[in-house]
């Protein structure tokens, strides 16, 4: 199984001081059938080639444990099979520079075929995926970590020390920091991280199960000496994580014109820190904050009284808001979630994402314990099954209204139908099956999923159907 990830407890809770001094409103339950779309929030939907709306919910894929030769040993088939079997269609792949360039100028041919092997795997089982540049502790330089390559690894002579423990702390070591720096300020740092995503793009743009680029995993930056974790954040997000991203974006666009780019926050955001983050000019841009709180990071329950989801929700919003560009979360889920108050957080949390974002990966899919979604015999960890749920996968018109009463298991959903485009919906596998039901002007391929069976339900639009809404209701049974 990947590696698991540690947490990152210090960190975020020393963000959380400032996030909790402004709570936002408390999450309202999915069952209101009046909810309002995102685009109605000021935040816009993502839209595939038809222009059709997305919903995207899926799961990380991620092997940090092994390498070279054996990279992505750990990410299998099985993996994309299971997810879009339980009506999954988004995988967020962890990709590694070190890996892809092992040496200046040498880029692996090998690990390419490797990431385009997984690819196929996707498009196989109809899952979408955005390639992840992921980094931890900026690379292998640092110890067990992975990312960034050790030739491209700059310290100016500074300490640094492990911290079994948490090694999240390992990012404020002074030549970590530095590390950062560097790949921010050098040029030829810079030029290399440039060249490398346009060989990863240039080389993936074709594969038709690529839906998007994450520039980077988890952007961290250098402490200035009295200053604060969220000022820092700012300042680094705003001063050098920003030019960062248009000068990738550029290359990017040199070779590939057609795919989405992810950009993150640095995990203060996590805490309900507003991002420093400026535009980045392209047209084709996504927020994808990640979504993790202190507490459980650490292994805690999680305390719908702390004030910590809308704090998150009520700063997550500004930045998309004022770019109107939309919103992923890259990463969220906690470390155990068979706690007392794991049921209640799920629901929490898939409500306040339903608001403003257009979907999530969940953090990992793997077969085992901690984080992975799976336990070894292939069965949800507890709770996890809570992220299975039916969605419209997409949209052929203007969404008016959403809602999933978890209680019922029963969706529905209210379009307008624009142009001639279809429908599709998603349902996980279910021992009662689903029987879906369809008013207005429009007609489905199909009225019942077959219990055992994963649904993929289209649904056509009739003749003048732009006059009319259409209003979806998906029921057990």
């Amino acid at each position: 199984m990947p590696k698991r990830r540690l947490r990152k407890a210090a960190f975020l809770a020393a963000a959380a001081v400032l996030a909790l001094l402004t709570p936002g409103t408390p999450a309202a339950a999915r069952t209101d059938p009046g909810a309002a779309p995102r685009s109605e929030a000021g935040i816009p939907p993502l839209t595939d080639e038809q222009g059709r709306t997305l919903t995207l919910r899926g799961w990380n894929l991620a092997d940090k444990e092994h390498r070279g030769d054996e990279a992505l040993a750990d990410i299998t088939e099985r993996s994309l099979r299971d997810m879009a079997a339980q009506g999954f269609n988004l995988a967020r792949l962890a990709v590694f520079w070190d890996d892809l360039e092992p040496r200046p100028g040498h880029y692996s041919e090998r690990y390419l075929r490797k990431i385009e092997r997984v690819l196929d795997w996707a498009h196989r089982h109809r899952v979408r995926v955005v390639i992840d540049a992921h980094q931890d502790v900026y690379g292998p330089a640092f110890g067990s970590h992975r990312g960034i390559p050790a030739w491209a690894t700059r310290t100016d002579g500074l300490p640094y020390r492990t911290h079994p423990d948490d090694w999240f702390a390992e990012y404020f070591e002074p030549a970590v920091q530095a590390a950062f720096q560097h790949l921010y300020e050098d040029d030829d740092l810079r030029r290399a991280q440039a060249r490398m995503w346009q060989v990863l793009a240039g080389r993936l743009a074709g594969h038709p199960a690529v839906f998007g680029y994450d520039l980077i995993n988890e952007p961290m930056g250098r402490l200035r000496e009295g200053e604060g974790i969220p000022d820092a954040a700012r300042r680094i997000e705003a001063t050098q994580i920003t030019p960062m991203y248009q000068r990738v974006a550029e290359a990017i666009r040199r070779v590939d014109r057609r795919h989405w780019l992810f950009v993150e926050p640095t995990p203060a955001a996590g805490e309900g820190v507003p991002t420093g983050l400026g535009r980045i000019r392209d047209p084709k841009v996504v927020y994808a904050p990640h979504f993790y709180n202190a507490a459980m990071e650490a292994g805690r329950d999680y305390d719908p009284a702390s004030g910590w989801l809308p704090a998150y929700e009520a700063a997550v919003v500004h930045y998309p808001r004022a770019m109107r560009i939309p919103v992923l979360i890259g990463e969220w889920g906690p470390l155990n979630s068979s706690l007392p108050n794991m049921a209640r957080f799920y629901e929490d949390a898939l409500t306040s994402m339903s608001r403003y974002a257009t979907g999530w990966a969940s953090w990992t899919w793997c077969y085992g314990g901690a984080y992975c979604a799976m336990d070894e015999r292939g069965r949800f960890q507890q709770n996890k099954s809570r992220t299975a749920e039916p969605y419209a996968a997409a949209v052929a018109g203007a969404v008016r209204a959403v809602s999933y009463d978890a209680g019922a298991a029963v969706y529905r959903l209210t379009y307008t139908p624009q142009g001639k485009g279809v429908t599709e919906l998603s349902t996980p596998l279910s021992p009662r099956g689903w029987h879906i039901t369809v008013r207005g002007p429009a007609r489905a391929d199909t009225t019942r999923v077959r219990p055992g069976e994963r649904g993929v339900v289209r649904i056509r639009a009739g003749a003048g159907a732009g006059t009319g809404e259409v209003r979806v209701t998906v029921t057990p049974g």
